[in-house]
């Protein structure tokens, strides 16, 4: 393949589809992780319980990506990337816009109404990220794919900064919440420039089977590529999920006064918007996904290990130990990109949407692993355990999944 001049690079690089799904990514981020960051503020408000009430709700949250993983998932392969992205945003923004109106609910079964909401905007979330990647991977040529895919990332995961920073200066933890529904609504605006993938329209009316969850459950390759997508990414949600949305309940371990989730997750996705951008041009330069992702995370349980065994007596050593372990997970965007490589055209947006809101809906089981084991052991060894356990099958699905840098995309299933 001859080589495209740089002019032509930055044409494809900066393209109107991978412009809006870095600003859709942005917004995505910004209304997922803002529960994480006013649980504790808007739970009091409330007159709630941060600690239960807020576990319950983030489940909540966490099991509607995982249903809405499904659905817009089968929805993109069978009515097209478009589709979600249009589709997705309207969903988890207007559920946003109307968690900023709780304080005027009536407050019988107040927690009910809080985790109803959150679990139609976690539906919603579950879109928007599949269905961008997709359309990235299908619309960019393929040695510029994992570049592509690393500015959607790289951006849009600033919009966790953004959220602290709105919570901080909006002046009411509601007021943010509004404010991410809007943004929505204003993208959705945007998304009526964008033109559907290239490859999804020349499989559009072909008569074959599409959208077909069941189908990564009736073939062992399949499955066991799907398993190993899956498992590559636990770490992500393992740091954020534990070590940064909970931070608080590691404070007293470690000696710390005070530890605010809302600041760990934000310093997380500062290194996590770092690290997105670098996944792209390492995986380029090793000319390999597999390798990238396995060096990330070597470089992330090192992180971990010495954050929880460490000296880490200061609120700001936290928080420099969340900056690290952003940048090792930061291969996120890589790791969905892998999982769009893997899978055919008729399944891939499937996949795509899947594959990450799968591993987002096992942060409950972490969650309660890491409950489970806090009955018996200290905090900072519960969060260990679930660690070893998770970055062990991370390591193992790194190593032997199919290498899928420069592969071709114009392929369907059986």
């Amino acid at each position: 393949m001859q080589e495209l001049p740089l002019s032509s690079k930055l044409k494809y690089i900066f393209s109107i589809p991978v412009i809006i799904s870095a600003l859709g990514y942005f917004v995505d981020i910004y209304d997922l992780l803002l529960f994480g960051i006013v649980r504790i503020p808007s739970l009091k408000a409330l007159g709630l319980n941060p600690d239960t009430d807020g576990t319950f709700i983030l489940n909540c949250q966490m099991v509607g990506l995982l249903i809405g993983g499904v659905f817009w998932g089968i929805f993109g392969d069978k009515k097209g990337r478009l589709s979600v992205l249009f589709g997705s945003i309207l969903v988890y923004s207007l559920a946003n816009i109307a968690c900023g109106f709780l304080p005027y609910f009536p407050k019988e079964h107040l927690v009910y109404q809080y985790a109803g909401l959150r679990f139609i905007a976690g539906v919603g979330l579950a879109g928007e990220l599949g269905a961008g990647i997709t359309l990235v991977s299908e619309s960019l040529p393929k040695n510029l794919r994992a570049i592509g895919t690393s500015v959607v990332a790289g951006f849009g995961l600033m919009g966790a900064v953004v959220a602290q920073l709105t919570v901080e200066l909006a002046g009411g933890w509601n007021i943010s919440y509004i404010t991410g529904g809007v943004m929505g609504i204003m993208l959705l605006i945007l998304r009526i420039s964008v033109s559907e993938s290239g490859i999804y329209k020349n499989l559009e009316h072909k008569n074959i089977s599409k959208g077909n969850f069941l189908s990564f459950f009736t073939n062992k390759d399949r499955l066991v590529r799907y398993l190993k997508c899956i498992a590559v990414g636990l770490p992500t949600w393992y740091c954020i999920g534990i070590l940064a949305v909970l931070a608080n309940q590691f404070a007293p371990e470690l000696g710390i006064t005070d530890l605010s989730p809302g600041k760990a997750i934000m310093w997380a996705y500062v290194g996590i918007s770092v690290g997105d951008l670098m996944s792209g041009f390492i995986s380029h330069a090793l000319k390999s996904r597999k390798m990238a992702i396995f060096y990330m995370l070597l470089f992330t349980i090192i992180g971990v290990a010495v954050m929880l065994f460490g000296n880490t007596d200061t609120e700001t050593k936290y928080y420099l130990f969340c900056v690290w372990l952003g940048l090792g997970t930061g291969y996120w965007a890589m790791f969905v990109t892998l999982a769009a490589e893997q899978f055919g055209t008729n399944i891939r947006n499937t996949a795509t949407t899947t594959v990450p809101n799968m591993v987002r809906g096992l942060v409950p089981v972490m969650i309660l692993a890491f409950d489970l084991l806090k009955n018996n052991f200290t905090v900072i060894i519960s969060a260990a355990v679930v660690g070893v356990v998770v970055f062990g099958l991370a390591f193992y699905s790194s190593l032997t999944i199919s290498e899928t840098h420069n592969k071709d995309l114009e392929f369907t299933e059986e």
